[in-house]
């Protein structure tokens, strides 16, 4: 009988790693951001310049936390504890701001700087309220996706796989009930905004 219910908590552990690698916030957004280029109507060449865009930039955060990961910085590319979590988030603003002005350049106040901008608000909230709490910047991007696509039905399965990112990361401890509260609210604020503006 224990026998089974370790088995059964192995398996229960896979599947939530599982959910929470494909409910990355650099697997998501640009599946969203996809989505809402394509919803749109826009040329099908502008539908691939902002996938190619947001694709380049997880790259660019994957390589960073390999090479921290590699260097004996970090132990893991999730940066959990909390020296490696900092690091990573002001990283991350870094680069969403940068991004953030380059799309402005090129292409002016268009969806993609102001997601880009929210993005970076996201971050910068998570880096304010790290002394009270670990924000989840998972379920925040997954709840921010919800808003981005432009259509009910993509809408409604990323609010089921954003329901699922949040089960995942409290089975995996990787945040605790507020974190991934006041994660989902951050997203959902963030995802309010983009859609008013």
């Amino acid at each position: 009988m224990k026998w089974s219910s370790a088995s059964s908590q192995a398996a229960l552990i896979r599947l939530a790693r599982a959910v929470s690698i494909f409910g990355h916030p650099m697997l998501v957004m640009p599946l969203a951001a996809w989505l809402a280029a394509r919803n749109s109507r826009g040329d099908g060449s502008t539908t691939w310049l902002v996938l190619i865009a947001i694709v380049a930039l997880g790259l660019v955060v994957l390589a960073y936390s390999a090479s921290r990961v590699r260097g004996g910085h970090w132990q893991h590319v999730d940066a959990s504890a909390p020296d490696e979590r900092r690091g990573l988030n002001l990283f991350l603003l870094g680069v969403f701001v940068l991004a953030a002005a380059l799309a402005a350049w090129h292409s002016g106040n268009s969806p993609i700087t102001v997601a880009l901008l929210l993005a970076a608000a996201v971050i910068l909230l998570a880096l304010l309220t790290a002394a009270c709490c670990k924000l989840s910047l998972h379920v925040a991007f997954a709840c921010f996706a919800i808003f981005v696509p432009g259509s009910f039905a993509a809408a409604a399965g990323i609010a089921i796989l954003a329901i699922a990112v949040a089960w995942s990361r409290l089975v995996l401890g990787r945040h605790d009930r507020r974190d991934i509260l006041v994660g989902a609210l951050a997203g959902m604020v963030a995802g309010i905004l983009f859609q008013t503006f």
